[in-house]
C-alpha cells in the first residue's frame, strides 16, 4: 500500500478517471464530466459520473480470474493440479499469500499488479483488488464529499450523491477491517504536504465511524432508485445502485462483526460477544426486514425452486443473477468471461474441461448438512443411516452437492464413456489388478489431481449441464455466474445471531419487530423445506448458537463467508475446524439411477486429508511490510 497510502490517501491530484462508469446500465453522463474538477461537481449528471467509478472498486471475487479461490475456511479444498491459489497458502499457514508478491500468478482478488496499470473498468475484471481499490475508493469518496458544496442540484439529487459516497466510505473500511482489524478511519481528504500520523484504531472504534457513515447513508438513500426523479431516467436499470436496504444490511453487519468474539477481543481483551453491539446490529437488521416483509422494499426471498438464481442465470441473455433476493453484488459486465473459467472449476475432468477443481470437504458437509427433520446427522434422533447416507437429507444438500450416483450428464454421451454419466465418487478398491484399476480410473470422479479428493462435488453455482458432453457452459447457453456479497437470507441469519447474543435468549428480538432469533432461523428453514429448530436446542443460548452457526454454514455455504465466520467466532485455529477430510465408502450393489438417495454403501468413514497448523496470529492477515514501515503508528498485526 506504500504507493496508495502516499498517493491514494495523501495525493494532491484529482483522480484522472473522473467520469468512468461501473456498468453500461448506469446513468449516462455528459462529456464535461471528464474535463475538470469544477465541471465534475457542477451538476447531478456529472457528479454521478464521478461517483460511479466507486462501483468499479467493488471486486467480483467469484469471477475475478479464470479460476477463483474465495472459500478459505474448513469448507473447501482443491484438487492437486494447481497450487497457486491463496487457499493453498492458507492451508500451509502462509497468510502472506494474499499479497501479489506472494500469490504466484497474481490470480487473487485481494491484491494485484494490474491495478497499477490502469483503473478497473467493466471490461477488465482482473483490474480489481480489495487492497488497492478500497484505499482508492475511500479517497475518492472523501473527495466527492468535500466537493458537495460545488453541486447545483435538487435536494433529492444531493441526497442520492451523498448517500452513495457515505456508503462506499463505510463499506470499504468495513471490508479492510474484516481481514486486517482496526485501521485508521479516513474521513477527510488528507493533505499531501503533511506527514501521515494517523494511528490504527481498535476494531470497535473503527466500526463506530463506519456505522455513522452507513447510518447516514441509509437515511439518505431510497428503497428503489426507480422511484426517484433521477432514477426515472434509467428505469429498470438501477438494480445495482446503492440503496437503503444495502446500507442497512451493512450497518447491521458492521455492528455484528464489531460485537463478535474476535473483534471484541482485539478491542477490549474479552473473548465473548459484546451484547450492546449485537443489539445495535439486531435493530438495523430488523429495520431492513420490516421493509422487506411489509412489501415496501423489492427485496424478497426467492422460492426454493429458483434459489439458484442467486448465483447464476441460464439461457436468459446474460441476465444478471440475483433476482429479488440478492442485496449487494459486484457490477461486472455480463459476458462469457463470468462463465468460461468459473463453471469449469467444479466438474471433475472426467466429465469436464480443465484441471483445477474446488471441492466441498467431507468434514464441512457432514458436520453441517443435516436431515430434512432439521437435526444434524450426528444427533441420535436424526434418523441418519450410515448405510444410506444420502437419504432424507436437508433439501439444500441435494441442491448444493453432487454425491455418489447423481446423474451428471443429462444428454447423449459416447458409448465408451457411458460409465461417467453418473457420479462415481466411491472409494476405489486397493486390491484391483492393473487392468481393473485402469478401467476404474477411466470412470472415477475421485482422481485427486483433476477430480474430487473428498467424495463430494459442488453444484451450487452451476447447472449440472455444465459438463463437456451437455456443453451447458457454451456461449449460446448464456450461463452467467456471480456469487453475491449479501442476500436477504444472510440478513435473517445475522439477525438471529445478533438477537440471540444481544438479548441472551433464542426468543430474543429487536424492539418493535415481531420475529425472534429462532423465528428468523425458521424462516430460512421453512423456505428450504426443513423442519424448525428442535426444542432441545432452545434450552440455552449456547445450544441455540450452535444451530445458528450450522444454519449459516448450510444456507450460505461456499459463498465466501466461512473463513471470516470462523475467524470472528474464534474457531479458526480450533479442532475440528483445522481439519479437512474425505468421505470414503464402498458401493453396495448396483446404483439406483432413478433415485440416488436410495443407494446403499458400506464401510463409510472420514479420512483426514490435511490438518492446518494455526496459531492465534492467524486470526488476522498480515499487513505489507512496506506499509507498516511508513510510520510507527501504523503497526503490524500481532505475530507477523
Amino acid at each position: 500500500m506504500k504507493k496508495y497510502f502516499k498517493t491514494i490517501l495523501l495525493g494532491g491530484i484529482l483522480l484522472a478517471a473522473v467520469g468512468l462508469v461501473a456498468c453500461e446500465d448506469y446513468l449516462e453522463k455528459s462529456d464535461e464530466s471528464i474535463i475538470s474538477e469544477k465541471e465534475a461537481f457542477k451538476d447531478f449528471t456529472n457528479f454521478q459520473g464521478f461517483t460511479e467509478e466507486l462501483y468499479n472498486c467493488v471486486v467480483d471475487f467469484s469471477t475475478n480470474y479464470w479460476t477463483n479461490s474465495f472459500n478459505w475456511g474448513d469448507d473447501e479444498i482443491t484438487s492437486t493440479a494447481g497450487t497457486f491459489h491463496f487457499i493453498h497458502k492458507i492451508d500451509d499457514g502462509n497468510f502472506w499469500g494474499w499479497q501479489k508478491e506472494h500469490d504466484g500468478w497474481h490470480s487473487g482478488w485481494m491484491d494485484q499488479d494490474d491495478f497499477n496499470s490502469g483503473f478497473p473498468t467493466p471490461d477488465n475484471r482482473t483490474h480489481r483488488d480489495l487492497w488497492n481499490a478500497a484505499w482508492y475508493g475511500i479517497r475518492k469518496a472523501n473527495i466527492g464529499l468535500a466537493n458537495m458544496d460545488k453541486l447545483t442540484a435538487t435536494a433529492e439529487e444531493k441526497a442520492l450523491l451523498k448517500g452513495q459516497l457515505l456508503f462506499f466510505r463505510g463499506w470499504f473500511h468495513h471490508r479492510l477491517m474484516e481481514y486486517f482489524g482496526g485501521l485508521p478511519y479516513i474521513n477527510e481528504v488528507l493533505p499531501s504536504g503533511e506527514p501521515l500520523r494517523l494511528p490504527r484504531l481498535t476494531y470497535q472504534a473503527c466500526a463506530d465511524s463506519a456505522a455513522k457513515d452507513l447510518r447516514e447513508a441509509a437515511d439518505l438513500l431510497p428503497l428503489n432508485w426507480d422511484d426517484t426523479q433521477a432514477g426515472k431516467r434509467t428505469l429498470g436499470k438501477n438494480k445495482l445502485r446503492i440503496n437503503k436496504i444495502m446500507a442497512l444490511g451493512y450497518l447491521g453487519k458492521n455492528y455484528l462483526w464489531a460485537g463478535s468474539p474476535l473483534m471484541n477481543y482485539e478491542s477490549t481483551g474479552s473473548k465473548s460477544y459484546d451484547a450492546d453491539y449485537c443489539k445495535k446490529a439486531a435493530e438495523a437488521f430488523a429495520e431492513l426486514l420490516q421493509l422487506s416483509e411489509s412489501g415496501q422494499a423489492w427485496h424478497q426471498l426467492l422460492d426454493f425452486s429458483k434459489i439458484y438464481n442467486n448465483f447464476y442465470t441460464y439461457g436468459q441473455n446474460w441476465e444478471i443473477p440475483g433476482g429479488t433476493e440478492v442485496i449487494f453484488q459486484a457490477p461486472t459486465k455480463a459476458a462469457n468471461n463470468s462463465n468460461w473459467g468459473t463453471s469449469k472449476q467444479y466438474i471433475p475432468s472426467v466429465v469436464g474441461d480443465g484441471d483445477l477443481k474446488f471441492l466441498p470437504t467431507a468434514n464441512y458437509v457432514n458436520a453441517n448438512y443435516g436431515m430434512k427433520n432439521g437435526l444434524p446427522i450426528s444427533d441420535p434422533q436424526s434418523g441418519y443411516d450410515p448405510t444410506h447416507p444420502w437419504k432424507d437429507r436437508d433439501p439444500r444438500f441435494y441442491s448444493d452437492i453432487i454425491f455418489d450416483g447423481v446423474k451428471v450428464v443429462q444428454g447423449s454421451i459416447p458409448a465408451d464413456l457411458a460409465d461417467t454419466r453418473y457420479a462415481n465418487l466411491y472409494t476405489i478398491p486397493s486390491n484391483l489388478s492393473e487392468e481393473e484399476l485402469k478401467k476404474e480410473n477411466a470412470k472415477t470422479y475421485r482422481n485427486v489431481s483433476t477430480g474430487s479428493r473428498t467424495g463430494y462435488v459442488l453444484r451450487k453455482f452451476i447447472p449440472l449441464t455444465s459438463n463437456k458432453h451437455d456443453r451447458g457452459y457454451d456461449y449460446s447457453f448464456a450461463l452467467h455466474i456471480k456469487v453475491p456479497y449479501m442476500r436477504l437470507a444472510d440478513i435473517y441469519l445475522m439477525y438471529a445471531e445478533a438477537a440471540l447474543m444481544g438479548y441472551g435468549s433464542p426468543s430474543g428480538k429487536a424492539p418493535g419487530y415481531s420475529k425472534s432469533a429462532v423465528d428468523a432461523i425458521n424462516v430460512i428453514r421453512d423456505r428450504a423445506g426443513v423442519d424448525p429448530v428442535a426444542d432441545k436446542f432452545l434450552a440455552s443460548s449456547e445450544a441455540f448458537l450452535g444451530e445458528v452457526r450450522r444454519e449459516r454454514a448450510v444456507e450460505l455455504s461456499f459463498e465466501s463467508h466461512r473463513f471470516n465466520d470462523l475467524r470472528r467466532w474464534l474457531l479458526l485455529i480450533e479442532s475440528p475446524y483445522t481439519l479437512k477430510t474425505s468421505l470414503e465408502f464402498d458401493r453396495v450393489g448396483a446404483i439406483n439411477t432413478e433415485d440416488p438417495t436410495q443407494n446403499q454403501v458400506a464401510n463409510l468413514r472420514e479420512v483426514v486429508i490435511l490438518e492446518r497448523n494455526f496459531s492465534e496470529k492467524h486470526y488476522w492477515l498480515p499487513l505489507k511490510v512496506a506499509d507498516v514501515s511508513i510510520y510507527p503508528e501504523f503497526k503490524q498485526n500481532p505475530g507477523w
